[in-house]
C-alpha cells in the first residue's frame, strides 16, 4: 500500500498545490488558464506526439482498448441517466449531463499524468490510443444526445445534426491532441527516427506535461463549486469514480487485455470528472451546478478512489 501512496498521493497533492496557489491569492487565476492553455496546446500535444512516433504496440488491437473503455462508459452512461431522470426526477437534458458527468473522465490533465508514474511507457502507448478517439466520440454523442433531449422537451430549437457534425469535425481538425496524435502517427508509419537536438526538445516539453497539467486543473477547481445538487453530485460521483472503472475492469478482463493497458484504461476511467462536462453544461445553458459539484467532489474524493483501483492493479 505504501507504493500506491507512493504514486498517487503525489497526483493529487501537485493539484492540492494549484488549488492553494489561486485560493490563497499568492497567483491569479488567470494564471492558471494561461498554465492550461500551455498543457492543452503545447506540452500534451508534444507529449502524444512523442510517445505514438516510438510507440512498440506489441501486438495489441487499438480496437479492443476502445471497446473495453467505451463499454464502461456506455453503461456508466445509461445507469447515470436512468438516476438522474428517474430516481431524482430531472428531465432528460440534466439526464444527458448526469451521464457526460459521470462518465468523462479528466484523461488529459489527470489521466496522463497517473497512468505514467504507475504504468509507464506501455501505459501512456495505451492512453495515447485511447485518446485518438475519446474527445470526438465523448463531444459527439454528448452533444447529439443534448440536441435529442432538447428537441423531446421542446426547450428550445435544436439544430440539424449535419450542421452539429459539421461544427464538432472542424473544432477537432484543429484540436492540438488531435495534431500531436497525427503526427506521431505519420513519424511511427514513416519510420522517422526522433534524434538530436530535437529529441531533445521534445522530451523537455513532454517531460513537463504532467507537472504542469495537475498544477492547473488545481489552479482552475476555484471556479467549480458545490452548488445547490449535492444529491444528485454526489450519485454522479459515486458512479464516476466506482461503476466506471468497475465497469472497464470487467470489460478489458473480458476482452483479454495485457495487464498493463487494463491497468492504463481502468485508471483512466477512474479519475476525477474532466473539465469538458462543464463546458457541455455551459455550451447548452442547463445543469452548471451538477457539471461543477461532479468536478469538486470527485477530485476530492478521488485520493482515496484511485488509490483503489492502484492498489488493486497491483
Amino acid at each position: 500500500m505504501s507504493d500506491v501512496a507512493l504514486n498517487v498521493l503525489p497526483i493529487f497533492a501537485l493539484i492540492f498545490i494549484g488549488w492553494l496557489l489561486v485560493r490563497t491569492g499568492y497567483l491569479s487565476e488567470a494564471l492558471g488558464e494561461g498554465l492550461g492553455e500551455f498543457v492543452f496546446r503545447v506540452a500534451v500535444p508534444v507529449l502524444l506526439f512523442r510517445t505514438i512516433a516510438e510507440a512498440d504496440f506489441a501486438g495489441e488491437s487499438p480496437l479492443r482498448i476502445w471497446i473495453g473503455y467505451f463499454a464502461g462508459v456506455a453503461f456508466t452512461w445509461t445507469v447515470a441517466h436512468l438516476v438522474a431522470t428517474l430516481g431524482f426526477g430531472r428531465d432528460r437534458r440534466i439526464g444527458v449531463l448526469a451521464g457526460v458527468s459521470s462518465a468523462f473522465a479528466n484523461t488529459v490533465f489527470i489521466g496522463l499524468p497517473l497512468v505514467s508514474r504507475i504504468v509507464g511507457e506501455e501505459g501512456l502507448v495505451a492512453i495515447s490510443v485511447l485518446l485518438s478517439v475519446h474527445l470526438p466520440v465523448m463531444m459527439i454523442a454528448g452533444t447529439i444526445l443534448m440536441e435529442r433531449a432538447e428537441r423531446k422537451d421542446g426547450t428550445r430549437e435544436p439544430q440539424r445534426i449535419g450542421t452539429l457534425l459539421l461544427g464538432i469535425g472542424r473544432s477537432l481538425v484543429r484540436n492540438p491532441l488531435v495534431i500531436g496524435l497525427v503526427a506521431g502517427a505519420l513519424f511511427h508509419t514513416g519510420g522517422v527516427p526522433l534524434a538530436g537536438p530535437v529529441k531533445v526538445v521534445v522530451d523537455q516539453l513532454a517531460g513537463a506535461a504532467a507537472p504542469a497539467a495537475l498544477i492547473s486543473i488545481g489552479m482552475a477547481l476555484n471556479k467549480y463549486k458545490v452548488g445547490g445538487n449535492a444529491g444528485i453530485a454526489l450519485a454522479m460521483t459515486s458512479l464516476k469514480l466506482v461503476l466506471l472503472p468497475g465497469s472497464v475492469y470487467v470489460a478489458c478482463r473480458l476482452l483479454g487485455l495485457s495487464p498493463e493497458w487494463t491497468a492504463a484504461m481502468v485508471l483512466c476511467s477512474s479519475v476525477p470528472t474532466g473539465i469538458n462536462a462543464w463546458l457541455l453544461a455551459n455550451h447548452f445553458g442547463v445543469g452548471h451546478a451538477l457539471a461543477s459539484s461532479t468536478i469538486t467532489m470527485t477530485t476530492a474524493l478521488g485520493v482515496f478512489t484511485v488509490s483503489f483501483w492502484a492498489w488493486l492493479l497491483g
